[in-house]
């Protein structure tokens, strides 16, 4: 992002993506509670008025996205979380997760004997590419869905999917792909596609005109 602190302390609307993040969760009467996973040396947390709201437990970030989430796993468990209470796992920098979204999320996965995850099915021609950057051959983009979060999975299967997983140094890039690891198959649940994660600054333009549209 090319920014003087970290992308999800970056200001929208009045607040930061991280408080817009955590919004929608805490809004929601069937949520229990929330765990931020952040550094321990994080400066710009305990600065946040959501610092101070009971509802957020902290938990210690780790090297890599898995690390983390591992981490914010085991604290649900000391707060007293069960093997199949259902965790959503969400990344901070996505900040227009929609309140519909969320629901259809909910209701969808609610009895899945595996769990699941919002995407979106790609929109434009896909492109496999060689090590010298020209093209091998078009994808079939039917078979082919972007990954979004909240991704959402029984506590104790995550858990051992995620733990398994870094023990067997296996690439693990999202929640699902650890699951899908051990042999599962989590089902996608259609979301929204402006249910963008930020990582450049013009996604981060188009959110704070597409937010000002709406007032």
């Amino acid at each position: 992002m090319g920014a003087d602190r970290p992308k999800q302390y970056l200001e929208l609307a009045g607040k930061t993506i991280l408080e817009h993040s955590l919004a929608c969760f805490l809004d929601h009467p069937q949520l229990h509670g929330v765990v931020v996973s952040l550094a321990l040396d994080d400066p710009y947390w305990p600065s946040l008025a959501c610092a101070q709201d009971s509802r957020i437990t902290r938990a210690e970030g780790g090297r890599e996205r898995a690390d983390s989430v591992l981490n914010g796993l085991q604290r649900l468990r000391e707060l007293g979380a069960q093997e199949q209470d259902w965790v959503l796992v969400h990344d901070a920098a996505r900040p227009n997760l929609s309140r519909a979204d969320l629901e259809l999320l909910l209701a969808e996965l609610a009895d899945d004997p595996v769990g699941g995850l919002l995407a979106v099915p790609a929109r434009d021609t896909l492109k496999r590419v060689g090590a010298d950057g020209r093209v091998l051959q078009t994808v079939d983009r039917s078979l082919i869905w972007q990954a979004y979060t909240p991704q959402m999975f029984r506590l104790g299967l995550l858990q051992r999917a995620l733990a398994e997983a870094l023990a067997a140094e296996v690439a693990i890039t999202d929640e699902s792909s650890a699951v899908e690891w051990l042999g599962q198959a989590p089902r996608l649940i259609e979301g929204r596609a402006d249910n963008l994660k930020v990582t450049r600054p013009e996604d981060l333009d188009w959110l704070r005109q597409r937010w000002a549209e709406r007032c």
